[in-house]
């Protein structure tokens, strides 16, 4: 059981780091530091936004509209943090 906290772990470690920089690029390409007509920019954000679609959809189903600001990744990372600490503080349940 050990190995599944672990594994559990390090995928959510990942899914974390992808939203940092999924998150971080999105502030780039909106103040003009990126440029999607670059392919390897476009590349990569397309791939981040396939990845995270999937995540972020159902919570911009639950959201209320609120104009030209997606608070979709910040709940999804919000609920990232959650479940990583409830994980965390209950680790003595998968080392039986």
């Amino acid at each position: 059981m050990q190995s599944l906290f672990e594994i559990i772990m390090m995928l959510l470690n990942l899914l974390w780091f992808i939203m940092i920089v999924h998150i971080i690029m999105s502030w780039l390409i909106s103040f003009d530091v990126l440029n999607l007509r670059q392919p390897l920019v476009a590349q990569i954000w397309y791939a981040l936004n396939r990845l995270l679609e999937p995540i972020y959809r159902p919570i911009r189903r639950i959201l209320p509209p609120t104009g030209g600001i997606d608070f979709a990744p910040l709940v999804a990372f919000i609920i990232l943090i959650i479940v990583q600490t409830i994980l965390i503080n209950n680790a003595d349940f998968f080392y039986r």
